[in-house]
């Protein structure tokens, strides 16, 4: 029993006391009707006191309960404005990064992103020859996880002939939902109706796309009529802030790891550092600049030239917009700046306003430059091609080469039984060679005493002759003295 509650009996005991002292002491002048009445009041009243207690902590407790609540409609409703609003980061600061403005960007991210078909189911796929993809709608919420019955006049899942991009989509345990991890390729819409769409490929899809469907992990599509946009702040951390060493805040590196597992390492290093202070060997590409207009500044931003996209593109030469979903639309095409607030721009165009003295450089910061995935796509498509005829004249030579040194081979080894054979003649011929000398040196000898022996048969018979002469010359003076002729 706590306090309070003994002061309150200590305190209703005195009452019923004291009512019982003024009873009797009053009791010779009542009669006896005044003496129940009185009695009757006062049991009344001890009666009514315990329900007129809890009736009063009843509403002391839904008093405390109202103010608790009514402090909690104040905060939900502060709540609720900065959830709409934003918060102001600053005492001078508006308010910003509310509901509005995220559902502004998720609008401006809707438009870029174009129309989009989730979790379209596999039902057939012809990957030989004519390949052609069909899809069936998403499945319903039921037991049998069939898809639902089409409605009554329902439209077709997806406008024909209309150009798609096709990924592959997995679930999410976090966000319970499905999200693309693969790309698939480039498609046109055959034909649609409430209960399947037909794909054809817009050209040959990739080996490696062909097996992510033939191994069964594509049984879930979405259809993007444009690729994702790429942007900066997507890598970067929730709730993260700005500041002097990165104009866009604190990079999501376990995202950005996660995300490009398979990417190059310099791939991989533009990421983690997008936002960084800049550094002196940044390409210029990369290279903005923070600027703080030091006046008033007035910068004209779309074209006066009406012209179409097709006629004229997205800007003119002086970088104003000539389509009108890209112009600013209002104050005659400019747009005000005014003194003190910040703009991030390229180094080229912040070197204009700086060299024009309406503003002063707080800061460079280095920018990855964003990806337009439909021109990387089909470049990479383009190379692809280029490298696979590449591929096949490289083949074609490499078939001509390989015959080339067959054939040298074949040479080769008719060369090396011919050098065996000349080998074998150059021995043999040096052989002969050597009984040739050794015969042509015993001729040599032989034909040196043959000379030797001419010369001295040849001496001998010029003796003889000379003999032979002087005796004809005697036999004929004989002769001569003989016959006596003079």
């Amino acid at each position: 029993m706590s306090l309070p509650d003994i002061i309150l009996a200590s305190v209703l005991f005195l009452l019923l006391v004291g009512f019982a002292v003024v009873v009797w002491k009053a009791a010779s002048n009542w009669r006896w009707f005044n003496i129940v009445a009185v009695v009757l009041t006062m049991l009344l009243a001890l009666v009514f006191l315990f329900p007129t207690a809890g009736v009063l902590r009843s509403r002391s407790a839904w008093h405390e309960v109202l103010e608790s609540l009514e402090l909690r409609l104040a905060e939900v409703k502060a709540e609720t404005v900065d959830i709409t609003l934003g918060e102001a980061v600053g005492a001078e600061a508006s308010r910003s990064g509310g509901l509005i403005d995220l559902q502004s960007d998720l609008s401006s991210l809707a438009i870029e992103a174009g129309r989009r078909w989730r979790n379209l189911q596999l039902k057939g796929a012809n990957l030989q020859g004519n390949v052609s993809i069909s899809l069936g709608p998403p499945p319903a919420n039921n037991l049998a996880g069939e898809p639902a019955a089409p409605a009554a006049n329902a439209q077709p899942l997806v406008p024909a002939e209309t150009l798609v991009y096709g990924f592959s989509e997995k679930a999410d345990d976090d966000n319970q939902m499905m999200v693309p991890d693969y790309y698939l390729g480039e498609f046109i819409v055959q034909a649609s109706d409430p209960n399947q769409v037909t794909l054809v490929p817009t050209g040959t899809l990739e080996q490696y796309q062909l097996d992510w469907i033939n191994d069964g992990r594509a049984n879930s599509w979405l259809l993007c009529e444009l690729l994702p946009p790429d942007g900066h702040v997507p890598f970067i951390k929730p709730f993260s802030q700005a500041d002097d060493k990165n104009c866009l805040g604190a990079v999501d590196e376990e995202l950005v790891r996660e995300l490009l597992v398979d990417a190059s390492d310099a791939t991989r290093l533009a990421y983690l550092e997008d936002g960084r202070a800049a550094k002196p060997d940044d390409p210029p590409a990369t290279k903005w600049v923070e600027l703080q207009f030091t006046q008033n500044h007035r910068i004209e931003v779309d074209s006066p030239d009406e012209r179409t996209l097709e006629d004229g593109g997205f800007f003119d030469g002086n970088g104003r917009a000539l389509d009108a979903a890209l112009q600013h639309g209002v104050d005659n095409g400019f747009i005000s700046l005014k003194k003190g607030e910040k703009l991030l721009l390229k180094s080229e165009g912040a070197e204009k306003l700086i060299d024009q003295g309406v503003a002063e450089e707080l800061g460079s910061f280095f920018l990855r430059p964003l990806n337009d995935y439909g021109f990387v796509l089909r470049r990479i498509r383009l190379n692809l091609m280029s490298l696979a005829d590449k591929k096949a004249e490289l083949t074609a030579e490499e078939l001509l080469l390989k015959e080339a040194i067959s054939k040298t081979d074949q040479l080769l080894v008719a060369n090396q039984e011919v050098k065996l054979k000349l080998e074998q003649d150059l021995t043999q011929f040096r052989v002969e060679k050597q009984s040739i000398n050794e015969y042509k040196g015993k001729i040599t000898e032989e034909a040196q005493a043959m000379v030797a022996e001419l010369n001295r048969l040849e001496q001998e018979n010029a003796e003889l002759e000379q003999q032979i002469e002087q005796k004809h010359i005697k036999i004929e003076r004989q002769i001569d003295a003989l016959t006596k002729t003079p």
